[in-house]
């Protein structure tokens, strides 16, 4: 059975596929006969399969021409599961400690076989609503978001090197599209796409679609989603993006990746994480009032963004005579002088943070595509009072993020808006 034009692939088929596929087919010790396979895509777009055998396993993750959870009546390009795989790759080279392996990549068959995240691996999101403490999470989190965006950024790179990538990712414009409705449009004007935990956020859905601050500043933060290509990001890094156990943090996903504003990627990652923390309340019961794992998101938020800057600022200084060509050192060539651009790329990057961490939130809340934090509340009006205040916390912070100066005055924020 030759594989030469796509179609979507079932267990049986599968089986097929790895028999005609050496990369794969040697994972397994080509053991067809104790093989175990099982489809797990939970997601909203792709059909993912676990592949076990005695001797080994991996991931099959397969791009269909549509969004799953939807259908056929809206159609998605298949040509994501090339950038993810793109992606995948780049970041794996520079943080290969915090990405899973790509073993195989079929572009006619939007097919990728990588590394199987074995149990007690699970997703990070899912673990937070359980109150399931993560130790390194940040240490993990912050080493991966500053090693890929530095050192694909011009801090790092020539602008010959940088164009030729940007260029390659301005490919996957179709989902940069999706996300362009999806966080900076459909939440302000009335969709048929969005939905707000009815009758309790009715009210609140509107005044977000009446506030012209908000707009205005929305607008903002679009532009430069658009027409800034900052870094390689991820695109889509939420804590559903993440796979955990408490010694080992792997990024999946990258499926929306494509060169952007760094800020989005950290602000995606914070902002869910404050997600999580408006949530607990909904997750506490007499056994569990969660006060003291609220604690520990807080702090891991703090974390998050200070390991992040001393990471990312320590990998700028080591390479600041390097061949980056935002800053040249025939320019920047004193210390002072190289204090004070940092200063100011890092006060600007934590207003981006925040600003898109921010609307990030709000789409959770009032748009399309939910998150398991919230849903999983079963009782309607607990949920709306736990989604209340982080849609008060998120539209506050997009509209009055450049007063914030440290991460420490978002934390106290945060604990005042409950």
């Amino acid at each position: 059975m030759a594989f030469t034009e796509f179609r979507t692939l079932d267990e049986k088929s599968l089986v097929e596929y790895i028999k005609a596929t050496p990369a794969l087919s040697d994972k397994i010790g080509n053991n067809f006969d104790d093989l175990k396979i099982k489809e797990v895509g939970d997601g909203n777009l792709n059909f993912v399969y676990i592949v076990v055998s005695p001797a080994g396993s991996f991931v099959i993750k397969q791009a269909i021409p549509y969004v799953r959870c939807i259908g056929e009546s809206w159609p998605m390009t298949k040509e994501r599961a090339y950038f993810e795989a793109l992606a995948l790759r780049e970041h794996g080279r520079l943080c290969p400690e915090n990405v899973p392996e790509v073993y195989h990549f079929d572009r006619t068959m939007s097919v990728i076989g990588m590394r199987y995240l074995e149990p007690p691996h699970i997703i990070l999101r899912k673990g937070l609503i359980a109150g399931i403490e993560y130790p390194l999470l940040a240490e993990h989190i912050s080493d991966y978001m500053a090693k890929t965006l530095y050192h694909t950024s011009l801090l790092y790179r020539t602008t010959t090197e940088h164009k030729h990538d940007v260029a390659e990712f301005c490919g996957n414009v179709e989902l940069c599209r999706l996300t362009e409705q999806v966080v900076f449009s459909d939440p302000y004007k009335v969709s048929d796409f969005n939905r707000c935990t009815s009758p309790y956020l009715d009210h609140d859905a509107e005044a977000v679609r009446e506030d012209d601050i908000l707009k205005l500043e929305v607008a903002e933060l679009k532009s430069k989603f658009c027409e800034r290509a900052q870094a390689l990001v991820h695109g889509d890094l939420h804590t559903g993006s993440v796979m955990v156990t408490r010694e080992s943090t792997q990024v999946i996903d990258p499926e929306f990746a494509f060169y952007g504003p760094m800020g989005f990627d950290i602000g995606a990652f914070i902002g869910n994480l404050i997600l999580a923390f408006y949530a607990q309340d909904g997750h506490a019961d007499q056994g569990n009032d969660r006060k003291t794992y609220k604690e520990w998101i807080l702090r891991t938020i703090k974390e998050t963004w200070s390991l992040f800057y001393k990471k990312f600022t320590a990998l700028w200084d080591e390479h600041k005579d390097g061949s980056g060509e935002a800053y040249l050192p025939g320019i920047y060539n004193k210390p002072e002088l190289h204090q004070l651009v940092q200063r100011k790329f890092m006060q600007d990057l934590f207003h981006d943070t925040l600003g898109f961490g921010a609307a990030k939130m709000i789409r959770r809340i009032v748009g399309v595509a939910h998150v398991e934090d919230f849903e999983s509340i079963t009782d309607a009006s607990k949920r709306a009072q736990c989604e209340r205040p982080a849609l008060n916390l998120a539209k506050m912070l997009l509209k009055e993020r450049r007063n914030f100066q440290s991460i420490d005055e978002v934390v106290s924020a945060i604990q005042q808006l409950q």
